[in-house]
């Protein structure tokens, strides 16, 4: 829930949420807690409850797709996955036992959760969120590998990889590097290069206007201000607010002083997915599509 990041709107009710989340769970790669390894179970889980997002969307992407008995409210992807009014954010260990799971798949063990389910006999798996590509292409072979999708997950993680360096390879190099402003909501919270958006940005070359002298401030996940934004003069815009809150080019040049900037007058105001550009799942590659397309905007 890129899981960028999680976001008020899509993966958690709040970007103060989102931060306290992200310190709860040493963010980090792929590496699960202390907890006893799901791999090394005798035979594979046939009952999952994902309260993860980006996990939901692996799972039914490496084939693990009917394992899957239930999903919290911020998986809307894919259909199929059976929704269901578990939290991610506060999960009650009550209600997710009532879909009697032998895993779950979290990527925060807030509320000591692991603890209260290993009461019953449930096993958890704690998959943080994503600090980079490889992490997360690591993140769909593990949950390939415990789900009995071994090959599968390898697999996704490979074809993901290699889509994600021919779009590289493949878009055009602009003669100086471009400057962007990656818009989280309306209040201005943006990403710095120091988190797996930043880092799927930087793959393309572009200069993170919100990086300041230190990207990894704030927790990658700093608040600008309009006129930072503006003296900043962004040569590229990217909405990740579109679904949530309505923005798009028109309502960016609408605000006050906005209509001088490059990247509006230049008409490079690129609108996302809400969901896509907040979620380290297999869908990075149609992000990835996205930004390449921008980049190559004459």
């Amino acid at each position: 829930m890129f899981h960028t990041p999680r976001r008020r709107r899509t993966s958690f009710a709040t970007l103060t949420s989102l931060l306290a989340l992200l310190g709860a769970a040493a963010l980090g790669g792929c590496a699960t807690r202390d907890e006893p390894d799901p791999a090394a179970q005798d035979k594979r889980p046939e009952r999952i409850v994902s309260l993860s997002p980006s996990a939901t969307e692996t799972l039914f992407a490496v084939g693990a797709g009917q394992q899957v008995v239930a999903v919290d409210s911020a998986s809307t992807f894919p259909e199929q996955a059976p929704r269901t009014t578990l939290s991610g954010l506060t999960p009650d260990p009550e209600a997710i036992a009532s879909h009697k799971p032998d895993l779950v798949i979290v990527s925060s063990d807030v509320t000591n959760l692991t603890a209260a389910l290993e009461k019953t006999g449930t096993k958890t798996l704690v998959l943080p969120d994503a600090k980079t590509l490889d992490a997360a292409y690591a993140q769909f072979a593990r949950l390939g590998e415990v789900t009995g999708h071994k090959a599968e997950g390898e697999d996704l993680a490979r074809r993901t990889k290699a889509d994600i360096d021919k779009l590289v390879a493949d878009t055009p190099k602009p003669a100086k590097p471009l400057s962007y402003y990656h818009e989280l909501d309306q209040t201005y919270y943006s990403v710095t290069s120091a988190t797996f958006l930043g880092s799927l940005y930087q793959r393309f070359g572009l200069t993170n206007i919100a990086d300041g002298a230190d990207p990894t401030a704030s927790g990658g996940y700093p608040q600008l201000s309009a006129e930072k934004i503006i003296q900043a003069d962004p040569a590229l815009i990217f909405l990740a607010d579109t679904k949530c809150c309505g923005q798009n080019a028109q309502t960016v040049a609408a605000r006050p002083g906005w209509n001088t900037l490059t990247a509006v007058k230049s008409s490079h105001v690129f609108p996302l997915d809400d969901d896509i550009a907040s979620r380290w799942s297999p869908r990075i590659t149609d992000l990835a599509r996205a930004i390449s397309a921008a980049v190559a905007t004459p």
